[in-house]
């Protein structure tokens, strides 16, 4: 719906009495958000173009920042260069024309007492925060600063000394799911905001209290326990932890949802913004109040240059995403308006409201948005996106650019049961691959699962956030908005104009907003293929570790050796047997196989413990013979020379190696010239040095590693975050996170996910066995 131009001749339109910096000139702002993306440009747009108004700024303590620092860092952006320069140093342009107000919302500070206006841009602007954190920003805090305004133009009895004008920066959305036009005027509800408010943060202790309950725990528990029962009782109740701080976010989010829809509103966020209007409405029946709802804010038509924008904000996701060929579709009404408003317009309506002086206990209320007279349909945006990648295409990888989905609009419905099928299917091959053998198949085909589950969580989060959006039918009404833009004076025009009516989108969309918001990722793009896939902590040993105080710790099974405790077990003990024997001997373990992989499932000691019971009876010192003499040979054939090669290098560069396996000490004699140290476990003898079935201690596997790992390297002064580590399988995550340099080698899939999380990377050495598998030592 396009919105007839008003006669901007008619009486009942008022103009601004002269130019801006005039009007403003001697005022003092009071600026909340000023570190966000429209509260920045603000900053910026006062410094310039109004040079005798005085910005005082609301900033919070970051860490050890203070709020000068954070604003010295702000100041030092390449938008202020001009100013920066003019001034003398970022410093020198703070002290000189901003004041600096420690503190944050809800916790506002007292403010300064000759304020004359306060520009309201801080909120919580998530589509989806807890529940708690959106009312403690968007409602308590907004109350809390105007409390803190009235007390600082108050005299000692609580009588005003002067009437300041506050502008509360909110958003179109406020309108919840409303139809039809929308009117710059409060939207009538009946909702008690601070029974809202204390609902609301009364829900994050009922969650949390939830959470604790024992039915609750175990439920988190036995997930953890699923995906880290052999990392160790640490690492499984550490992600315990996690998972339940995680379903305490989820729930709160969901709580925030649910209760805004039950009221009528898309989303917490436009529900805790409309609940701000109200807040300000009634407390601001003694002053100047003024209400700016822009719609969906992007980047810049004009100023500070074309397509200058902060951040990504509603749009860039979406786009980027169309643009990689990751966003099949989206359920949008094609004739459906997005009402997108570029940056500046809004900071430049900010302004002129500013200027504006409302009836007192009256609020005036301003769309700031394109919709009415510029209507830009979801259909034309797709056309001109489309337009704009099928000229300037990300360069793709060896496959090239990426291929361009074609929308058809099929509508929610439709994009929502084929994203529940491709979720259901992609749990289906999840439960296939857990049964399937570690190969490199199988990781291949865990990391295409990967990348698609990462893809429909993508998928799945949008279509829930902006589906509303995108078949919203509002049509917001700026009849205030224009009749302010055509009373700014002839002189304000070039740098204060607002009226959206004056650009095309083609323009817009294909040369201003995409290549500004897709510039940054081509040169991360850029970065990282001419970075290629070095390794993160697969270090040049020699250029970046020579010399120092570290350690190279290696995993034998799997790791540098092809080969498991059962098999080397097989080595040992059936060479010794006849043929029958062997058969029987066999047959034995076949029979208890089952067994022993459901004890390796639940723990990697019990695994070994089980399976070393079956050397009862042997002679410890004939073992080590045979190792030496027989088995030797077959041992080393078994090892990877990329690994051998990797020992080497790390002694050469000064390193202690160190050999940790769960694999009896005897089968390592052969390779024990590699390593300065070697951890394995030891078989227990009877007094004619037979083995009595059981170790002299337990067996250094999972969390046990890390903790001997922890021991050492503070008994012999050695830095781990130095250190390297080399593991292949999942049970190895707690020595792999003790090191500074965690090497996955031929990972299985809970390691190779876990490696990926980290940043570790991820080896492949290769191993081909002189002998075949079934061949024993003679």
């Amino acid at each position: 719906m396009t919105v007839a131009p008003l006669d901007t001749d008619s009486p009942d339109i008022q103009r601004l009495d002269g130019r801006l910096r005039d009007l403003l000139a001697g005022k003092k702002i009071v600026m909340t958000g000023v570190t966000g993306f429209i509260g920045e440009q603000l900053f910026w747009k006062i410094l310039t173009e109004l040079p005798d108004t005085t910005p005082a700024v609301l900033v919070r303590r970051k860490g050890s920042a203070t709020a000068r620092d954070r604003m010295i860092s702000a100041i030092k952006k390449p938008i202020f260069t001009n100013l920066r320069e003019a001034a003398g140093g970022a410093a020198e342009l703070l002290d000189s024309r901003v004041e600096v107000i420690e503190g944050d919302l809800p916790n506002v500070p007292e403010l300064p007492a000759d304020l004359d206006v306060v520009v309201h841009c801080a909120g919580d602007v998530s589509f989806d925060p807890p529940i708690d954190q959106a009312l403690t920003t968007n409602v308590i805090g907004t109350k809390a600063l105007m409390d803190r305004m009235l007390q600082a133009v108050s005299d000692e009895n609580g009588d005003p000394r002067t009437v300041p004008h506050y502008v509360h920066i909110s958003t179109a959305y406020t309108a919840g799911r409303r139809r039809g036009a929308i009117l710059e005027a409060p939207h009538v509800h009946n909702i008690d905001y601070d029974a809202e408010a204390a609902a609301g943060l009364a829900m994050r202790e009922l969650i949390e209290a939830e959470s604790r309950t024992s039915e609750r725990l175990a439920k988190l528990r036995k997930e953890a326990e699923r995906e880290h029962r052999q990392a160790g009782f640490l690492t499984t109740a550490a992600d315990t932890e996690r998972r339940r701080l995680d379903w305490v976010q989820a729930e709160l989010v969901k709580a925030g949802t649910e209760r805004a829809r039950s009221l009528g509103w898309t989303d917490v966020y436009t529900f805790t913004k409309a609940l701000g209007e109200r807040v300000v409405a009634d407390i601001g029946r003694g002053v100047h109040v003024s209400i700016v709802r822009p719609a969906i804010v992007e980047s810049s038509w004009k100023h500070p240059y074309p397509g200058w924008i902060e951040g990504f904000k509603m749009a860039e996701p979406l786009i980027l995403a169309y643009g990689r060929g990751e966003l099949p579709e989206f359920p949008a009404t094609p004739e459906a308006v997005v009402d997108i408003v570029p940056c500046d317009h809004v900071v430049n309506a900010i302004l002129a409201v500013c200027a504006t002086q409302p009836e007192i206990g009256s609020p005036e209320y301003y769309h700031v948005n394109s919709g009415a007279r510029n209507p830009l349909t979801f259909k034309d945006m797709y056309s001109n996106i489309r337009a704009y990648f099928t000229e300037h295409p990300f360069e793709g990888g060896p496959r090239g650019a990426a291929r361009l989905p074609q929308w058809q609009f099929p509508g929610a419905s439709s994009i929502e049961r084929l994203l529940s099928s491709s979720e259901r299917a992609h749990k289906l091959a999840e439960r296939v691959l857990a049964q399937a053998p570690r190969s490199d198949r199988t990781r291949k085909i865990a990391k295409d699962l990967d990348r698609t589950r990462v893809r429909l969580d993508y998928l799945r989060r949008y279509h829930t956030l902006y589906q509303e959006y995108a078949q919203s039918e509002l049509h917001f009404v700026d009849d205030n908005t224009f009749a302010l833009t055509r009373a700014l004076h002839p002189d304000d025009q070039a740098a204060f104009a607002f009226d959206t009516s004056v650009f095309e989108w083609k323009t817009y969309i294909q040369d201003v907003h995409c290549p500004s918001i897709t510039a940054p990722v081509r040169r991360m793009d850029a970065i990282r293929r001419k970075r290629g896939s070095r390794p993160t902590t697969m270090k040049d040993l020699y250029k970046d570790t020579a010399g120092d105080a570290a350690l190279a710790i290696f995993d034998l099974d799997g790791t540098i050796m092809s080969t498991n405790v059962i098999e080397q077990y097989l080595w040992a003990r059936l060479p010794e047997l006849s043929r029958t024997q062997q058969l029987a001997e066999i047959g034995q373990v076949m029979r208890r196989l089952p067994s022993y992989l459901r004890a390796e499932q639940r723990d990697r000691g019990t695994f070994l413990r089980a399976v070393y019971r079956r050397y009862r009876g042997a002679d410890l010192a004939a073992l080590e013979r045979f190792v030496d003499h027989s088995m030797a040979p077959h041992i080393l054939s078994r090892l990877s020379p990329e690994a051998v090669r990797r020992i080497r290098e790390h002694r050469a560069a000064g390193h202690t190696t160190i050999l940790i396996t769960g694999v009896v000490r005897p089968l390592t004699r052969p390779i024990q010239p590699l390593f300065d140290v070697v951890i394995a476990a030891d078989l227990g003898v009877d007094d004619e040095g037979r083995c009595t079935g059981f170790l002299t201690g337990p067996p250094v596997v999972g969390e046990s590693r890390a903790a001997w790992l922890k021991r050492y390297a503070a008994q012999h002064e050695i830095d781990l975050d130095r250190s390297f580590a080399y593991a292949d399988s999942h049970s190895d995550l707690p020595m792999l996170e003790t090191v500074g340099n965690a090497v996955a080698v031929s990972p299985d899939i809970p390691l190779m996910r876990a490696a990926s999380r980290n940043q570790w990377s991820v080896v492949e050495w290769k191993i081909k066995p002189i002998t075949p598998r079934w061949a024993l030592p003679s």
